[in-house]
């Protein structure tokens, strides 16, 4: 496929712009499927199909430290709570809180990963209270502790 976008971007034909507008537009797809599975919900990409599901996955991310109730996200969808709830499951696979969940989790292991940060600082980042809140959490949803999730990243 990149020989043919190659091809098409130095070639001046009839229907150039075309033909590469699409071939991008391909490319993008398979590159967006093969992503999917790295991401922390593959649903996702469902969910933000959908334009209501859209805007409460994109507050989710541009607020994670918020704490979100399924009946804001309803509100700020214009749905219902209970339509909300049922649509976001159906379409992402998990219910809303759970997806925050996951996000949450998916930013602080990213944040470990790279050492960015003391663990109050990434408590803070991904909406808890305090590192002793956090790391519960944490712990309760990755099965170890911050500290040892961040040591084994570093090994890896």
């Amino acid at each position: 496929m990149i020989s043919y976008i190659r091809d098409e971007a130095t070639n001046s034909r009839a229907g150039s712009d075309l033909i590469l507008s699409r071939l991008l537009e391909v490319l993008l797809i398979e590159t967006l499927r093969r992503e999917a599975s790295k991401l922390p919900n593959p649903g996702m990409l469902r969910g933000l199909s959908d334009p209501q599901l859209a805007r409460a996955i994109s507050d989710i991310h541009s607020d994670v430290r918020r704490g979100w109730t399924v009946a804001e996200l309803a509100q700020r969808a214009g749905m219902s709570r209970s339509a909300f709830a049922k649509k976001f499951s159906a379409a992402v696979g998990l219910a809303p809180v759970e997806y925050l969940l996951r996000w949450r989790m998916a930013i602080a292991k990213d944040t470990l990963r790279h050492g960015r940060g003391s663990l109050e600082e990434i408590a803070e980042k991904v909406g808890y209270r305090s590192a002793s809140a956090f790391s519960t959490a944490f712990s309760q949803r990755v099965g170890c502790p911050p500290s040892e999730f961040a040591r084994m990243a570093s090994l890896a």
